[in-house]
């Protein structure tokens, strides 16, 4: 005697997960629409069980609907199995590949297409089943677990093939699904009786919604578009593909300051006034573009391959609505839409590129108002540089390619070159000059900034300790410190012990650190520089008036050189700017430090620092960093002169 109890609670589960994922609004793409359908076909099989159990115990002699209940089950059981393969070539976003390989497409679609074709003619020879005189299996009944089979490679196959595609929640969730479907159906092969596959159907359907994505991994709470996992997912999955698509990148370039002056709720309520817009304009040119809020106001607009040509119209409507202020709490605010259309692969060829640009192209670019486009914008050589430069340091570590490069400084007061600054290059085989603004950045992030650091320091002391520098009349060689080296507590011993290999006297070092180093207070830090300095380390401050400065402070520091930042050169003429400058050299002086100009490349900005009482001069002027062979010849031929030494 069969019973339902199991088709029962296989159905209570069904519809259950079908409430879950409607009230959810879980339908929000083609996969969680197919999905949708599995769960939909799962609970009709089981009504269709539920019916046909029933008839069959209670003997009922209407053959025709005895026979459509049975031929329900059968068939929209069988179809779940190709349904899921539908759903993981969906969940790929594999479709256009599927629609180029003919024999695949035919190797998916033919087995069904047979098995459907012998149910048509079920009626007329009883092969797959009968019910005439009871419920009973024809001799190709096997044939539907032979298809099943089939199809379950199949998704075998597509999963192992595309894994890169799946996330690791994924993955466990169809490859737990496949062992379960497989138990039951092998137990109502050989134990008709036992009605568990149903139910153990329920459960595989239940632990892959659990796998996929739930609303709050993929939808942002406050503008309801997609979340910056879901972007990434969906683009990395369309270079992978080789999918062409097009892109709306929208960067608002002061939503920082407009958060900082509103506060948190009103700057909410634009990211949503914003987010309404880009969904009205969407649908009104019917762009059917996938629309995501990535964060600190940054926005996306992908439009798939058939709707490429809607990106351009598209993106036009939307910048000339963003122009337009936003009315929060009475104040008119006016928004700074950077938008550029990306077209990919053509213009960004990988993944990785693309989210480099997309991150900050606004800090980079002067706003227009106009959308722009990342043909004109996208420097591929910069970007391969950026996201790269992990690899090429590590390459230039391991081939000793670094080179250290010495840039004179002129003493007013001696009327000579006097001191050098030795300064970082990279030549990369692949790549050329790597600039030291990459470079250095880079290092920090990944460590590598200390090997660095001590190969620099100690290619300095081997000059310092050679013939060649004895030559030169120099007091000292300037070498520059960043703030990740500083709280290395290992700094100050490693690079004293570089000095006592070489015999290298502290008066002939002079340790250069950033001004943006006053604004941390770490121990580690001070107890570096008090060591250096009690070993008779002298240190100067860089970049001094770029905006980090805390008087107190730098007065704090023990530093006896400050470098006045490129900013004061630039703005000499600036009546103003000049009466700032003398003050600020007066009161150095006044506190018994040195002031060092950098970025002098003129006589007349030459003679105005020196007629400032200024003590030493940095610049093109003089001369460009070079490697120190040229540079010993420029100090051995230029400080014999009387006159101000010119560049090389």
């Amino acid at each position: 005697m069969k019973s339902i109890s199991f088709d029962i609670a296989a159905l209570i589960l069904l519809v259950v997960l079908v409430a879950s994922r409607t009230s959810s609004k879980m339908t929000h793409d083609r996969s969680s629409c197919i999905f949708l359908i599995i769960i939909l076909t799962a609970i009709a099989s089981t009504v269709f069980d539920i019916a046909s159990v029933t008839l069959d115990s209670r003997q009922i002699n209407n053959l025709a609907l005895v026979y459509t209940v049975h031929a329900g089950y059968l068939i929209t059981h069988v179809l779940t199995v190709p349904l899921c393969l539908l759903f993981i070539i969906s969940l790929t976003d594999t479709w256009h590949k599927l629609h180029r390989n003919t024999v695949f497409r035919l190797l998916m679609i033919l087995p069904i297409a047979l098995l459907l074709a012998a149910f048509a003619v079920n009626h007329f020879n009883n092969i797959i089943f009968s019910v005439d005189g009871g419920y009973k299996r024809g001799p190709l009944f096997g044939l539907m677990y032979i298809v099943t089979a089939l199809y379950v490679i199949f998704v075998i196959f597509y999963v192992v093939r595309y894994r890169r595609l799946f996330g690791l929640r994924n993955i466990i969730a169809v490859s737990a699904v496949i062992p379960i479907d497989v138990t039951a159906m092998l137990v109502q092969l050989f134990i008709p009786s036992a009605l568990v596959e149903m139910f153990f159907g329920a459960v595989a359907l239940l632990i892959m919604s659990f796998g996929l994505q739930s609303p709050e991994d993929y939808v942002d709470t406050f503008t309801g578009l997609m979340k910056f996992s879901a972007y990434t997912h969906d683009v990395k999955r369309a270079f992978y593909n080789d999918k062409h698509v097009c892109i709306i990148m929208l960067n608002f370039a002061n939503y920082q300051n407009v958060r900082a002056i509103l506060g948190y709720d009103p700057s909410t309520q634009i990211l949503k006034r914003v987010a309404d817009t880009i969904r009205r304009v969407n649908k009104k040119m019917r762009g059917y573009a996938d629309m995501y809020y990535l964060d600190n106001g940054r926005f996306r607009m992908v439009f798939r391959e058939e709707n490429r040509d809607k990106a351009g119209p598209t993106a036009d409507m939307l910048n000339q609505e963003l122009k337009k202020h936003i009315n929060i709490n009475g104040l008119n605010i006016n928004l700074a839409p950077f938008m550029i259309l990306a077209r990919c692969p053509e213009e960004i060829k990988d993944f990785k590129a693309l989210m480099s640009f997309g991150m900050d192209f606004h800090e980079k670019k002067i706003y227009t108002g106009q959308v722009m486009f990342a043909g004109e914008l996208y420097d591929e050589k910069q970007l391969d540089i950026k996201n790269n430069i992990d690899r090429i340091i590590e390459q230039a570590i391991e081939n000793d390619s670094f080179q250290v490069y010495y840039q004179p400084i002129y003493s007013t007061g001696q009327g000579r070159i006097t001191s050098a600054e030795a300064l970082l290059r990279l030549f990369d085989p692949q790549m050329g000059f790597i600039s030291p603004e990459f470079l250095v950045a880079a290092a920090e992030k990944s460590g590598a900034i200390h090997l660095i650091g001590e190969f620099v320091f100690e290619k300095v002391c081997q000059f310092i300790a050679s013939d060649d520098f004895g030559k030169l009349g120099l007091d000292y060689i300037e070498i520059n410190l960043s703030v990740v080296q500083l709280m290395n507590v290992d700094l100050a011993d490693a690079l004293l012990s570089i000095m006592k290999k070489y015999d290298v006297s502290p008066d002939k070092i002079n340790l250069e650190i950033t001004e943006s180093a006053t604004a941390y207070e770490q121990n580690v830090m001070k107890d570096n520089l008090n060591k250096l300095t009690q070993a008779g380390i002298s240190f100067s401050l860089d970049d001094y008036g770029t905006g980090y400065s805390n008087i107190k402070r730098v007065i704090q520091l023990p530093v006896r050189i400050i470098k006045l930042d490129k900013t004061f050169v630039d703005e000499i003429n600036n009546p103003k700017m000049r009466i700032v400058i003398k003050n600020t050299v007066k009161m150095l002086k006044d506190m018994n430090m040195e002031v060092v100009v950098e970025g002098v490349e003129t006589q007349e900005a030459l003679d105005v620092f020196s007629d400032l009482r200024c003590d030493l001069i940095q610049g093109y002027f003089f001369s460009k960093p070079v490697p120190r062979n040229d540079f010993v010849q420029y100090i051995l031929n230029e400080n014999g002169n009387t006159r101000h030494p010119r560049g090389i």
